[in-house]
């Protein structure tokens, strides 16, 4: 079953809401760096390529680059994970002030560096290698305690929560149940529908992810959570409800990359067929997702119309580059607005 195409003045109402939408998200905060150069010839000794520095530029990574997609979208995100004591923290920070996200939230653990990758690229943007700098451990006693605070001074008040877990140790169970009891809270002091909890998830961490609102596998995480194989419209079906059941939370969004979406909630079910479009690089376009998933969310969109939007921002932004973010007015132009 495909769900049916969201209309461009439908697109346009929701869209149009974006702006200012208050947005907590909560993860694992990474810098990207890049180090870019001509590959001049192959070392002999032993055989490996060398790489002619040319230029190296940085990017917002995980929750950071989903902070980042909010802010472009017009929302007004806040931002809570974890950074180390060192010059990239400092970059971090910089990059998404400029970029307009809330970095109060932000904890320091001067015994783990900030999570950084260096991915040496060529000129045509294919990768040579990847240096990772991180420390995975799960954050315990007074930094666990101090995102939990974090979590708590800025998710009042927010329409949307989202959770991006990259198992770099930011995101415990304390810090799910911290952000469950914002969403209830939230229902109970003001009788309105409770903030949605939007997860990106990874496997490891699936029990501690129950009572979320929308939780968005890709297909092999899917297929590694149930035991089943992802590859045509009936398996993401029953791959999703499994999933649901697994996870305990209300909907399930299976990316499947160029076979689209599978959606699964409790009065919704059905595909999202990918948007063509020609693809540079496929890194961050989770993030773009989930970023657009939430703010349509918040803007007051069902789950199928969300998930038709974050459908349309993925198809832009993995035609571009590395970590990438869309704007509100480039959203608009897929639906020829």
């Amino acid at each position: 079953m495909t769900l049916p195409r969201l209309a461009a003045s439908r697109a346009r109402d929701l869209v149009g809401r974006f702006a200012g939408q208050p947005v907590l998200v909560v993860g694992d905060v990474m810098l990207d760096r890049f180090i870019v150069g001509r590959v001049k010839r192959f070392s002999p000794e032993p055989p490996v390529t060398i790489v002619l520095f040319q230029t190296d530029f940085v990017r917002l990574g995980g929750a950071a680059n989903v902070a980042h997609n909010l802010a472009a979208l017009g929302s007004r995100p806040s931002l809570v994970g974890i950074v180390g004591a060192d010059g990239a923290a400092s970059r971090l920070r910089e990059q998404l002030a400029l970029a307009g996200v809330n970095v109060d939230g932000l904890v320091e653990d001067r015994g783990r560096p900030t999570t950084e990758k260096v991915r040496v690229v060529t000129e045509r943007n294919q990768q040579v290698a990847r240096i990772d700098y991180e420390h995975d451990a799960d954050a315990s006693g007074a930094v666990e305690g101090a995102l939990i605070d974090c979590v708590a001074r800025h998710g009042a008040g927010a329409k949307a929560l989202l959770v991006s877990d990259y198992l770099k140790g930011a995101i415990t169970r304390s810090v799910i149940e911290a952000l469950l009891t914002i969403s209830q809270s939230a229902k109970a002091a003001t009788g309105q529908p409770p903030a949605p909890l939007i997860v990106d998830p990874k496997i490891p961490h699936l029990a501690a992810y129950a009572g979320a609102t929308l939780v968005t596998p890709n297909h092999h995480e899917a297929e590694v959570a149930t035991h089943l194989r992802v590859r045509t419209d009936k398996e993401a079906r029953q791959a999703a409800r499994d999933f649901r059941t697994r996870a305990q939370c209300e909907a399930v969004l299976i990316t499947r990359g160029e076979h689209g979406m599978w959606l699964s909630g409790p009065d919704t079910e059905g595909s999202i067929p990918a948007v063509a479009r020609e693809v540079s690089d496929v890194t961050g376009a989770g993030d773009t997702v989930v970023a657009t998933l939430s703010l349509a969310l918040a803007a007051g969109a069902t789950m199928a119309e969300a998930a038709a939007l974050a459908n349309h921002a993925a198809g832009i932004v993995v035609g571009k580059f590395g970590p990438a973010t869309l704007t509100a007015q480039e959203l608009l132009r897929q639906f020829g607005i």
